[in-house]
């Protein structure tokens, strides 16, 4: 019988400030608590997520959120084991707020600190959730990424490929924006397109005629675009079921894309031979009960299990960031004073930059 380990896990990358505690015993691991408080009204006029304000608010919420996930679990600071923070990638000051109060807590109370990647906590949320066997194959879905990776261990990643342009859920945003909908985009569109016909507007399904998982998605946008503006012209304005067909055909085309190049993800990872074969699809438009209805479809064709987390471990939250910060401490893992935030962290560090670099590193 192994100890339980018990971590605090902090999240602060983009607009949501969340705190959680994850223990993991023989039984596996339990989130105790998980507290998200969310930044939809500071941002809603702005129509998108404003650095400045967003840092400012986790700056003043990160205490609280802390405070409030620690009597939540039924724990104090001493009965912690360590302190896990995202490092990156994410909106700078945001990382660094978390990051500032990750430090001041483990030298406060003299616990380790494990800086870990975003991407890592949702890579890892499905064996969280699920308790998937290594390896197992993701499709990373989210606002920012989009990407396919075979997990072989807690911080083992290989990428076999991802989006050249834009992540899907930045273009189901950009789709709801041009079409005067509330933010965030992903599940107003998902909303609007259960009462369309996916068929009402043609939409391209990009790159399904090139061989590889990479995937494209800004073209889309500009064929919406384009759609919109052709009904408006032809009926001198934009109908309640026009938005909806929109949106649906939108949705449709997305759906169809991400099938196909997950089918071909899976041929890759299956010839690994692993022996439990399984996809799981995690981040923010892992949301999405269509898609993950059609790669469910993908996963049956091809006899692997198929695993998505709960809804609210899809969007951001901290219950994945304390479980990926105990699972590098398992490994060893410990981080000092000196941690750095860091605005770009691909999760394979081997693969060339999908959408280029600049000083601060490769992108994704």
């Amino acid at each position: 019988m192994t100890r339980a380990l018990t971590f605090l896990g902090i999240e602060s990358s983009c607009d949501d400030t969340a705190a959680a505690v994850v223990r993991m015993g023989d039984a596996g691991p339990e989130i105790l608590s998980s507290v998200v408080a969310g930044q939809y009204a500071l941002h809603e006029a702005y129509g998108g997520v404003v650095p400045e304000i967003a840092a400012r608010a986790h700056a003043e919420k990160l205490d609280i959120c802390v405070e409030s996930a620690l009597a939540e679990a039924g724990v104090r600071l001493d009965d912690l084991d360590g302190v896990a923070v995202t490092a990156g990638p994410g909106l700078i000051g945001g990382v660094m707020s978390g990051v500032m109060c990750a430090k001041g807590i483990a030298a406060g109370a003299g616990l380790p600190l494990v800086g870990v990647n975003h991407l890592a906590g949702h890579a890892l949320t499905p064996q969280l959730t699920d308790g998937l066997a290594f390896p197992y194959l993701l499709l990373l879905v989210s606002g920012g990424h989009c990407q396919f990776l075979i997990v072989r261990g807690a911080d083992d990643f290989t990428r076999i490929g991802g989006t050249i342009d834009d992540a899907p859920g930045e273009a189901f945003d950009k789709t709801a924006k041009l079409l005067g909908l509330p933010q965030p985009g992903g599940p107003a569109v998902e909303t609007e397109a259960a009462e369309g016909d996916p068929k009402a507007f043609h939409f391209p399904r990009p790159l399904l005629d090139r061989p590889g998982c990479d995937m494209s998605f800004s073209g889309l946008k500009t064929a919406l675009l384009r759609a919109r503006d052709g009904a408006m012209a032809a009926r001198g304005g934009l109908t309640r079921q026009d938005r909806a067909d929109l949106c649906a055909g939108f949705q449709a085309a997305v759906c169809d894309v991400l099938a196909e190049k997950t089918r071909r993800a899976l041929s890759e990872y299956l010839a690994l031979s692993p022996a439990e074969p399984a996809i799981a699809v995690a981040g923010g438009v892992a949301a999405n009960k269509a898609i993950r209805a059609r790669l469910e479809q993908v996963a049956a064709g091809v006899g692997a299990r198929f695993a998505a987390p709960p809804l609210r471990l899809c969007t951001d939250n901290a219950a994945m960031i304390a479980y990926a910060g105990l699972r590098r401490f398992q490994l060893g893992h410990r981080d000092g004073m000196d941690l750095s935030a860091r605005p770009r962290w691909p999760l394979d560090q081997g693969a060339p930059a999908m959408l280029g670099s600049g000083k601060k590193g490769a992108k994704a």
